[in-house]
């Protein structure tokens, strides 16, 4: 138990600089983090419904796809290059799509919905952090790398998480999503998501470019949609029995385990950063 609760304690720790690390150092090392991400989290996908799904996808194929996903879009959001760097992305979707007619595989369909699903899912989040991270100004025609942002989701993806473990531990007794989460609870997730918005006001004194209100409604909108997909991730480890995805992190499974939170939460903040724009 002592060893295992070490060995969470420094995989934790190590996980948490290398991520805050290479995502306040410079947009290379943000660029080379998340698409190594990228890949492994749709690898890792793919390798669980290939094994628990009843389906036999390429999981090779749908991880580089991941990860030339999160390259292309960070190339389109920093201007290095225009739309037509989604191309070949298109091209390999297709592939994933017409390979199909001719492998003879079991179940083409499901197939097919599970190689969509990993882009949808894993991929395209990861990608999004993109569009966080690079601002276009258009007073200066210039694009400038702004960490704080993707960095703010997951710091308070980890508040919420830790608040709401710390205060349903403590207090709770009634239960947010019994049939998927049993141990998840009300009370836990309102704690969390005070700690979360808590640190939004920190957020909002040392970088004012958004005011506080709206540092306050990214806080709520990453815990109420980060809860979502800690449930999704937690539902679709229920449908193909299993307790982790996977094994590489020690002490914490898999990185669909570490990131299931954020593959919701990234696209709300992007939808609500946005809605933002237009008020």
């Amino acid at each position: 138990m002592k060893n295992n609760f070490i060995q969470r304690a420094v995989t934790g720790a190590l996980f948490v600089v290398i991520l805050v690390g290479c995502i306040l150092y410079s947009p290379l090392s943000f660029g080379i983090l998340f698409t190594i991400i990228g890949a492994l989290s749709v690898h890792e996908f793919a390798h669980l419904v290939n094994r628990n799904g009843g389906v036999s996808i390429n999981k090779t194929i749908t991880a580089l796809g991941g990860a030339y996903l999160f390259l292309a879009l960070m190339g389109f959001c920093t201007s290095a290059i225009d739309a037509r760097v989604f191309l070949p992305y298109l091209g390999l979707l297709l592939y994933l799509m017409i390979t199909e007619l001719y492998l003879k595989k079991e179940n083409p369909i499901g197939n097919w919905a599970y190689a969509m699903l990993s882009q949808l899912y894993v991929a395209l989040p990861f990608a999004l952090l993109n569009v966080l991270a690079f601002q276009n100004s258009p007073e200066t025609s210039s694009v400038t790398y702004n960490p704080i942002l993707p960095l703010s989701i997951f710091v308070f993806i980890w508040l919420s998480d830790t608040g709401a473990y710390c205060v349903g531990s403590l207090i709770g007794k009634h239960r947010l999503f019994e049939r998927i989460s049993p141990k998840k609870s009300w009370e836990g997730s309102i704690g969390g998501a005070v700690f979360s918005i808590a640190s939004s006001f920190v957020f909002a004194h040392f970088f004012p470019f958004m005011s506080t209100w709206q540092w306050a409604g990214l806080a709520v909108t990453v815990v109420i949609f980060g809860t979502w997909g800690d449930l999704t991730e937690s539902l679709m480890k229920r449908q193909l029995g299993i307790k982790d995805s996977g094994n590489i992190l020690p002490g914490h499974g898999g990185m669909l385990d570490r990131f299931d939170s954020a593959l919701m939460a990234i696209p709300a903040a992007v939808v609500y950063l946005y809605v933002m724009t237009m008020i």
